[in-house]
């Protein structure tokens, strides 16, 4: 897929947010603009039961677990947003201490300015959530926001609309496009300043393009294939049930979700034997696309064919369910895998994942940076420092240590990878910061400028004036700085 799809809904019928509202909304006081996150978090539980019930009917998701991954998390974000925002938007003024001399006089202040309209591209394995924070984020900085929803999810689109709606947001702020792949290109040929994408890295790509003729900036969050590493004095049980809970959680559809498990060999074969029965006891899941399981499957042949095997499975064919239906899958591990087979080097989007065993530990860091994927890794150990060391060696945007998922979700902690995972961050002080850009207000009494003659013309701007000053600020020794400020005195006298 080399270009975005072409729109076929009219643009004009599809206008975007008003700027002359987004310009009211964003000098309004920001306690008002957080009255308003208030109301929103209030819809949230009035509204809870209603948004579970789109998420079900959309992909099939139960209503505890939209509860405990979504609803939840997306409520603590905005009560995040309201303690922690006005710190984080206020004024920041420049110490006189890290003025320069030839400034002197000079005050400074860098203020956080909203980038006006942000389009989100909406995700759908986690509908609520994602969009959620990203709109609320987007808000509460002082942006009008227009949100194109995923085709996938459109009864979950409609009813998280309504929520913001009923928070009291002003009309003109919030736009919507249809919940269509098409719509996305009304949006990124549309009047934005910022534009938020969470999907698949080949379509984050063509975005990215894009949006880079157009000098349009982004934040892309985009696949993941993420590593676990089990390490000689890991706890594993408990190994073992992070690695059946991170390709379990939301039927694997998740982009944090654990594909790569790098085991010392000195416990390889306890850790499979742990591993295997919790694999083989879990039922099948749905998918929400036919192909993400023809993808899965294809890659478990090949891996097989390449010389690894289906855990508690002797057949070398996948695993599949008894039924017909196209989008069911068992959860399905390959153990003996090699780190260049295709299986640990794309993302997937299914309940699958491979053991792979190492004897050094810098033989499994250098074999998963094989992987183009950098957004989240863990680390199974009792030794708090080596973990600590190993995720210095990770590019990923972030490495919990024996345990998985979860702890991404923290309201106040940034998430975002780096290398085909993406760029920028949403959530907490960062993904807010990101819905601004820093502008610097410098402002100097008197009509005293001494810069505004030609140089040399003044003994303010003269070259003894300038190297006197340079060696007394910069100079290697307290001398030769003691010095250069007498001959600084002497040529300004």
């Amino acid at each position: 897929m080399s270009t975005l799809p072409v729109a076929e809904v009219d643009p004009s019928q599809h206008a975007g947010p008003d700027r002359r509202i987004q310009r009211q909304w964003a000098e309004m006081p920001l306690s008002e603009r957080l009255r308003r996150v208030c109301r929103l978090r209030q819809r949230i539980v009035e509204r809870a039961d209603a948004l579970c019930a789109a998420v079900a009917e959309d992909l099939g998701k139960p209503a505890v677990e939209t509860l405990a991954c979504e609803i939840l998390p997306w409520a603590e974000a905005c009560r995040f947003l309201e303690r922690r925002a006005a710190t984080l938007l206020r004024p920041r003024r420049v110490s006189l201490r890290d003025t320069p001399l030839w400034l002197w006089g000079q005050r400074d202040t860098v203020y956080r300015r909203p980038r006006g309209i942000v389009g989100i591209i909406g995700t759908w394995n986690y509908p609520i959530y994602l969009n959620g924070v990203q709109i609320v984020q987007a808000l509460t900085a002082g942006n009008a926001v227009w949100w194109k929803p995923s085709e996938v999810a459109p009864r979950t689109a409609d009813a998280l609309w309504d929520v913001f709606l009923e928070a009291g947001f002003p009309a003109g702020l919030l736009a919507r496009l249809p919940a269509t792949r098409e719509a996305g290109r009304i949006l990124t040929d549309g009047d934005v300043d910022h534009v938020v994408f969470t999907g698949h890295a080949d379509t984050g790509r063509i975005i990215a393009g894009h949006l880079g003729r157009r000098l349009v900036s982004s934040t892309l969050e985009l696949s993941g294939c993420d590593a676990l590493f089990v390490l000689d004095d890991a706890d594993l049980d408990l190994a073992a049930q992070a690695v059946g809970f991170g390709i379990r959680l939301n039927a694997g559809q998740t982009c944090l979700a654990v594909r790569r498990v790098f085991v010392a060999r000195s416990v390889y074969e306890a850790f499979l034997r742990i591993l295997e029965p919790l694999v083989v006891a879990q039922p099948p899941v749905r998918l929400a696309l036919a192909r993400q399981r023809e993808q899965a499957e294809q890659l478990i042949a090949e891996a097989v064919a390449q010389g690894a095997r289906i855990l508690g499975h002797d057949s070398k064919a996948p695993p599949t369910p008894t039924d017909s239906d196209p989008l069911a899958m068992r959860m399905t591990v390959l153990a003996d895998v090699a780190p260049d087979m295709a299986f640990c080097r794309e993302a997937t989007f299914a309940p699958v994942a491979a053991v792979l065993p190492f004897d050094r530990l810098e033989e499994a860091l250098d074999a998963q940076n094989l992987c183009p994927y950098a957004l989240g890794a863990s680390v199974f150990t009792r030794r708090p420092d080596l973990a600590r060391r190993i995720a210095a060696r990770l590019r990923t945007g972030s490495v919990c240590v024996n345990d998985v998922i979860a702890p991404t979700a923290h309201p106040a902690t940034p998430f975002g990878g780096s290398g085909a995972s993406g760029w920028g961050v949403t959530q907490g002080a960062e993904g807010l910061l990101e819905m601004t850009f820093p502008q610097v207000v410098s402002q100097r009494g008197g009509s005293w400028r001494p810069h505004f003659a030609p140089p040399g013309s003044s003994r303010f701007t003269s070259r003894a004036t300038l190297e006197a000053m340079l060696r007394w600020q910069h100079a290697a020794t307290w001398r030769q700085r003691w010095s250069a400020l007498l001959e600084l005195l002497r040529s300004l006298s």
